[in-house]
């Protein structure tokens, strides 16, 4: 049976996944995370890519980027991003064959409803796998970029963070605040199952949108189950 093509839209943020084949650490050391965000602040450029946050994790990286006009530029970056780390990691650990499973996934996000909280959701997985108790201790994800300007890159602001105020000072203030409030039921099972289903993060007037744009029946599902708390995602 062949696989279904992704729905890419242009202008539109979407979430990406990618994880190391057969879950394989694909970060071994803190320069391979810089190698890899070096090339991402590289050839977001090149490709006309905006990329409004990430999360790089030992076996799994995490993006939140919006292509051009010309949506092949999606499938570009990451075709380079992956190609480049895979020759890098098999070149230091003096190896071959693949680095990442064959196939990234993909989820357009309705910005004006859960672009900002499909940031939150990344920049938190640190903490949610208890990898650190509080987002601003982890390097290796955009918030630290994003509250103090500190890191490798710095990510693009996305219209919903610019809204949280008119300085940058409120904003950042602001979703501080946002990234500690409680959130609400289902939201993080919803977010993950688009992404892992390679749906749409949205609602059904933005699954009817999509759909009348590209032309294609989009499936539109129920939201993900209630969940009781932040640990469970990623188990």
């Amino acid at each position: 049976m062949p696989r279904r093509s992704r729905v890419v839209i242009p202008n539109c943020p979407h979430h990406i996944v990618q994880t190391g084949h057969n879950r394989q650490v694909v970060f071994l050391a803190d320069n391979d995370y810089e190698f890899y965000l070096e090339t991402l602040n590289e050839w977001r450029q090149s490709n006309e890519i905006r990329v409004y946050a990430w999360c790089l994790m030992k076996n799994q990286i995490h993006l939140i980027v919006e292509p051009p006009d010309d949506v092949s530029q999606l499938g570009q970056l990451m075709k380079r991003l992956s190609g480049r780390q895979t020759r890098y990691m098999n070149r230091i650990e003096d190896r071959s064959g693949t680095l990442w499973e064959s196939r990234y996934k993909s989820s357009p996000i309705q910005a004006d409803q859960y672009l900002l909280a499909c940031i939150r959701y990344i920049e938190l997985i640190p903490v949610a796998t208890r990898a650190v108790k509080h987002a601003e201790e982890y390097q290796w994800s955009s918030y630290n970029a994003r509250i103090k300007g500190q890191g490798h890159m710095t990510p693009d602001l996305d219209p919903c963070f610019l809204a949280l105020g008119d300085n940058h000072a409120k904003r950042t203030l602001f979703y501080q605040d946002y990234v500690k409030s409680d959130i609400p039921a289902g939201e993080w099972a919803f977010i993950k199952e688009a992404v892992a289903r390679g749906q749409l993060t949205g609602n059904r007037q933005f699954i009817e949108h999509v759909e009348t744009i590209t032309g294609r029946r989009i499936e539109h599902r129920r939201p993900g189950r209630p969940i009781s708390n932040k640990t469970d995602q990623y188990s």
